[in-house]
């Protein structure tokens, strides 16, 4: 007998009706705001994984696909701007110091004999992407069992070969794992341009599936000026006649954006509103069949989705201190809010209220899947200004963005830097003489701290994080005696 089922219509999750009350698994419209320490992965170049299914969209992958080199998350080449920054976290960066360490979850892409450690039962699947697997001890589990799992986590049989995150010490700040690992960025650099290529590929092959509805029209929906600039959109199908709060809702679904689709408009590249907002507000049949559709087949086929300008609106900050768990306190910010009124608000939400404004900062924080970014943020910048900036670049960024309130650090900045392919035999006075020329370092923030004189090598101690940075992205582009240089970041271990 055939079960009745459901299946979201965002991320494609397909659950029996009598095992919805079970589902533990967060859609991957929420799942960014679930994330609690935010890390980005370390995808290798893309391959082609059979058997295996997409993390973000939940299908399988049938065409070249990435794949993180230390958390085993799969995604297609169209998906992994949406994967969410859940890595597993291999390092402290100063703000984590505890020694406890829960199970790091992934979900699904076991193999067949799998068997959950609670039930003892099979838990794996080659056709769909289901069951839980922890990164850290290998432990498996069903979705609907991984829960009743004790959360803390020993390292299982490699205990002894595993150094944990409080052992290993890594003062970043933009810098992602990719810098730290032996993975090829030349093959980083390819993967990205190939999203691109795969992007157009994709839209088009869509386009001819769709073609074949004559019901049907196919529209390109850019989140933003930062899609428009580099022409990544989304393919959307929708009715030929269609109202403009369909349209709306399909865009955002594409996005994987689970907001009110009220709060948000279409337009076109003149940045002309297509409706007013009374209009989109309309509810009377009379008043749609006048107004006829909003999408005909005359529509320009290219749109880009808005958010609707706010007085006021609820954001969340999260307290940078916390050693566990996650948690926020919930604001409400005007036109008039600024970055040091909010951290005045916050304060004695927190439990801080005696402590000195000076004494804090407001960092936001953007939670891409490849990098993890921080910025921060002016006292006087306007908070309402910043996140209309955000999402006027993508509304899909405003989503991955967080805002913490960080308590100023007195640490000293202290980045090691390896360089390679340097000329060999050389003594360190002239090593540091072609840094200063090819790199044009600064002596008062950078020092060699060790030379490997046979294989052509330094280590650099770096004292800023932008010069750092600077060195790192400049090093990758730099060639010595017709011999590329290569740089990768060296962690402490403690």
């Amino acid at each position: 007998a055939h079960c009745s089922y459901f299946i979201s219509t965002v991320c494609n999750f397909m659950s029996h009706e009598k095992c919805l009350k079970n589902v533990k698994i967060p859609c991957s419209c929420v799942a960014p705001s679930l994330v609690r320490v935010p890390v980005a992965h370390c995808f290798g170049p893309p391959g082609h994984y059979k058997r295996k299914f997409c993390t973000v969209c939940r299908k399988s992958l049938e065409s070249p696909a990435f794949r993180c080199e230390v958390c085993e998350l799969h995604v297609h080449t169209d998906c992994i701007l949406f994967a969410c920054s859940d890595c597993r976290q291999c390092h402290q960066d100063g703000h984590l110091d505890h020694d406890t360490y829960h199970h790091h979850w992934r979900e699904g892409n076991l193999s067949s004999s799998a068997r959950c450690e609670f039930c003892k039962k099979t838990c794996g699947s080659s056709e769909v992407l289901s069951g839980m697997r922890c990164e850290w001890c290998g432990i498996l589990a069903h979705a609907a069992c991984y829960v009743i799992v004790t959360p803390e986590c020993t390292f299982g049989r490699l205990r002894n070969m595993i150094l944990p995150p409080n052992c290993v010490q890594l003062f970043s700040r933009n810098f992602s794992k990719l810098h730290c690992f032996r993975i090829s960025e030349n093959m980083q650099t390819e993967s990205d341009e190939d999203d691109d290529v795969d992007g157009s590929t994709q839209g088009s092959t869509k386009d001819i599936q769709i073609s074949t509805d004559s019901s049907k029209q196919t529209l390109k929906i850019f989140d933003g000026n930062d899609a428009v600039k580099r022409n990544q959109f989304r393919l959307i199908s929708v009715p030929r006649i269609a109202k403009n709060e369909e349209v709306v809702e399909a865009a955002l679904r594409a996005y994987y954006i689970n907001d009110d689709q009220q709060e948000y408009e279409l337009q076109t590249f003149t940045q002309q509103v297509l409706l007013s907002d009374d209009v989109i507000n309309r509810n009377d049949a009379a008043e749609d069949s006048n107004l006829g559709s909003v999408f005909r087949e005359s529509v320009p086929e290219a749109w880009i989705i808005r958010a609707k300008p706010k007085d006021e609106e609820v954001i969340r900050i999260y307290p940078a201190w916390l050693k566990v768990g996650m948690a926020y306190v919930s604001l409400r910010v005007n036109k008039d809010s600024t970055v040091q009124t909010v951290i005045k608000e916050v304060l004695p939400l927190l439990g801080r209220q005696t402590e000195c404004l000076q004494n804090f900062k407001l960092v936001e924080v953007l939670m891409g899947s490849k990098q993890v970014q921080r910025m921060v943020l002016d006292n006087q910048e306007l908070i309402l200004n910043r996140l209309k900036d955000i999402r006027k670049t993508s509304i899909r960024q405003m989503n991955q963005t967080r805002f913490y309130i960080v308590e100023n650090s007195k640490s000293i900045v202290q980045v090691n830097l390896f360089v390679g392919g340097l000329p060999p035999q050389l003594s360190p006075e002239e090593y540091t003489n072609i840094l200063k020329e090819e790199l044009a370092i600064k002596t008062n923030v950078v020092s060699v701290s060790h030379v490997y004189q046979a294989q052509g090598a330094v280590v650099l101690q770096i004292s800023c994080f932008s010069e750092a940075e600077r060195i790192y992205m400049l090093v990758k582009d730099t060639v010595v005696n017709d011999k590329p240089l290569n740089a990768v970041v060296i962690p402490a271990v403690m």
